[in-house]
């Protein structure tokens, strides 16, 4: 990677981004030598400009950035870090640093909450209930759910309707993660159909 550190005094602007949920969670700062640690950590380490010294995201918090992607901009003088966060992102205990109403892509999370139910099954959780139960009766909740979501649609209130929707997209998830198929796969289907 050739990274352009001499564009803007030895140090190139990096934007954190969740692996799975696409969300920005922060914009921090590289010299090479944080660069350099971070690729062989594989732990996100910048340079603080406040402290004047290697930063690694973590160091106290203990919330590190786990390294799933690094990419470089077009003018070579970006980064862009997707990453795995072991907790909050933000000093405040935010997900992100940045304010944002909600996590936009909460959809995302939710398939990596149904995926951890799978991996790591928890005692009276309703994924795990509705695994239990198997194939046939996770893909009959998909379409009961799909059928009152037309149901709300078309007789009952705007409310009915987000709630219904809710479901539907829910269930769905379960049934793909049974399927060992994921949202990726889904969105890039779609992609590919939209050409």
């Amino acid at each position: 990677m050739e990274i352009n550190f001499n564009k803007t005094d030895g140090l190139v602007p990096v934007v954190i981004q969740d692996e799975q949920t696409l969300e920005v969670l922060m914009l921090g700062y590289m010299n090479k030598e944080a660069y350099d640690k971070t690729v062989q950590e594989n732990i996100v380490t910048f340079f603080s400009r406040s402290k004047n010294r290697l930063w690694t995201k973590g160091e106290t918090s203990n919330n590190f950035l786990h390294v799933k992607n690094i990419s470089l901009d077009c003018d070579q003088d970006t980064l862009l870090i997707k990453v795995k966060p072991d907790g909050p992102t933000c000093h405040t205990g935010s997900r992100s640093c940045f304010n944002t109403d909600y996590n936009q892509n909460f959809i995302l999370q939710l398939e990596q909450i149904i995926a951890d139910r799978y991996e790591n099954p928890k005692e009276g959780s309703y994924v795990n209930k509705l695994r239990n139960k198997g194939l046939n009766k996770i893909a009959q909740k998909v379409g009961e759910e799909g059928v009152e979501t037309v149901i709300a649609a078309l007789a009952e209130t705007e409310t009915d309707l987000i709630n219904e929707s809710s479901d539907l997209i829910f269930h769905l998830l379960v049934l793909l993660r049974e399927k060992g198929l994921s949202l990726q796969t889904i969105a890039k289907n779609l992609e590919e159909r939209h050409k």
